[in-house]
């Protein structure tokens, strides 16, 4: 792709077909990172929303989804980063989030915004990251802290901020990093100067203006209808056949578009290219299909963004919320787990579609009569977790899991401490997941 310039400011016609274009098209911003001898290691993929090769972020976990499913989907791997990997920024929601699965780790490093706390979860899971393959980095990285130490045995990468670093303590930041064996990268150099500092401190990649400004990349925008999605999980979750998620997808060009793109990216690895519908459902599997249509429902560019949607935030925290309790009261049924996130995903989408009641959008979107006899019932284990997770919302969960332990006997495994550990970590997907 060509880089694009700078967008105009004047009020000339060219604005107006340039505010057009906008519309139309999606954009990513990606800066090179560069060996000790100058050769281009990796790209860092940059959040952008126009030819400005600038960023207003007000959310960073619907930016990192932007990015990820702009560069899988949209523009494509190969377009997007050629036989380099990319460097993803990625915050504490999207950590925790499944579809950062989705992400093929031999081709992408997850970069950990510095705004992200260092607790105890979180070193467990950047552990389970790096067991599955990615190496994870910590970004603007610019004094040798407690909290850096500890993070260190639980990294790959570490990029200093050259812009921001005390230079009279970089030597020892730069000596205790390479001490424990990590990758060093100089970012935000500007200078010869700079550039000729971090190479005698010993750092490994440099990143910066001195080098190349951020190159912007766009395509032309096919975003695929929320209605179109949510029928597909639907019929995921009811287990239909293959034929009939193959006929679905059919009716939907725009989505069958990007999960062709998906599938053919270096994701899979597969050694041929797949041009069928069919060939594409048994490639990525369904349950994979499922969380990338979940991305790009929250990823998609709706008149509300996650944030400003209570609604969408609602949806997503309790889906998660049913997923994790799921877990502990049939931790060895991934089905289980897998409908219990889907009861809470459609347990509000009669509002989202404009239905007066659960039962009237159940019927219309046909879902399997477990997650439909929960929903509008409350029936069975699904439907006592469903009554719980709502109970939560409003802080009275212990008191509704006491009053359902007679008739579900595996709900005395949701203690007061593991609600605790679960409200956590569902909490992050109401930053994360718009449903709407």
């Amino acid at each position: 792709m060509a880089e694009i310039s700078i967008l105009r400011t004047d009020a000339s016609p060219g604005c107006d077909a340039r505010a057009r274009c906008e519309i139309d098209c999606l954009y990513l911003g990606r800066q090179p990172i560069l060996t000790r001898g100058g050769a281009l290691a990796a790209y860092e993929l940059l959040f952008r929303e126009s030819e400005t090769n600038r960023a207003f972020i007000g959310d960073d976990a619907q930016a990192t989804a932007r990015v990820v499913v702009n560069a899988m989907c949209s523009i494509g791997i190969s377009a997007t980063l050629g036989p380099h990997c990319g460097y993803v920024n990625v915050c504490r929601e999207m950590l925790f989030d499944d579809t950062v699965m989705l992400l093929p780790p031999e081709r992408f490093v997850l970069e950990v915004l510095e705004t992200v706390r260092v607790d105890r979860p979180l070193m467990e899971r950047l552990d389970r990251l790096r067991r599955a393959g990615f190496r994870v980095a910590l970004d603007d990285i610019d004094e040798l802290s407690d909290e850096l130490v500890v993070a260190l045995p639980h990294v790959d990468i570490v990029k200093v901020d050259f812009l921001s670093a005390n230079r009279e303590r970089l030597p020892a930041l730069a000596e205790a990093v390479k001490a424990h064996g990590k990758t060093l990268v100089a970012e935000k150099i500007e200078t010869h100067d700079d550039y000729a500092f971090a190479r005698t401190l010993g750092f490994d990649l440099f990143q910066g203006y001195f080098f190349a400004r951020p190159q912007v990349l766009s395509t032309r925008r096919a975003d695929p209808s929320r209605q179109s999605l949510l029928r597909m999980l639907a019929l995921i979750a009811s287990e239909a056949p293959l034929v009939e998620l193959e006929q679905e997808l059919k009716r939907s060009p725009d989505v069958v578009m990007q999960l062709l793109r998906l599938v053919n990216s270096s994701a899979y690895g597969l050694d041929r290219r797949i041009s069928s519908v069919r060939e594409a459902i048994l490639a990525a599997g369904t349950r994979q299909i499922a969380r990338w249509a979940q991305l790009l429902l929250y990823a998609s560019s709706g008149e509300l963004t996650w944030r400003t949607d209570p609604l969408a935030q609602l949806a997503g925290t309790r889906s998660r919320f049913m997923e994790l309790a799921a877990a502990r009261v049939r931790p060895d049924s991934e089905r289980f787990g897998d409908c219990a996130f889907m009861t809470g995903v459609f347990s509000l989408v009669h509002v989202l579609l404009g239905h007066a009641a659960p039962a009237d959008s159940i019927a219309h979107i046909g879902l399997v009569p477990e997650i439909g006899d929960a929903i509008v019932a409350r029936a069975g284990l699904l439907g006592a977790l469903l009554t719980i997770a709502e109970a939560a919302e409003s802080g009275r969960h212990d008191e509704t899991v006491r009053a359902l332990e007679a008739g579900y006997p595996e709900l005395t495994s949701l203690t007061s401490s593991v609600f605790a550990e679960i409200n956590l970590e569902a909490a992050t997907w109401s930053q994360v997941h718009e449903m709407a």
